[in-house]
């Protein structure tokens, strides 16, 4: 079964406390859930139509294992913690 693979861009953030709020509970549950967070930050070089967003990369071992992350209790507090101090978008892929 292929890894999955979690990849959050941050379009805009407008409360930095509100996401700080965010943090504090989403890492403990995405790594509970068997997440690994392989990159976040902002680009080193951005490319073709690139854009300046800080991005979180995270793996699990399948995408169930993310969905399942994804749609826990521990995650679903996170994300009231950061309800409207954000806009991101969100996919799962599944590895090659």
């Amino acid at each position: 079964m292929p890894k999955a693979y979690w990849v959050a861009q941050y379009r805009s953030v407008s409360d930095p406390e509100k996401l700080a709020a965010y943090a504090a509970l989403s890492g403990p549950a995405v790594t509970a859930a068997g997440g690994r967070i392989l990159a976040r930050g902002m680009p080193a070089l951005l490319y073709e139509a690139g854009m300046q967003q800080r991005t979180v990369v995270i793996e699990f071992d399948s995408v169930e294992q993310a969905r399942a992350a994804h749609d826990s209790p521990g995650y679903q507090a996170a994300l009231a913690a950061l309800g409207d101090g954000a806009v991101r978008d969100i996919r799962i892929i599944e590895g090659v």
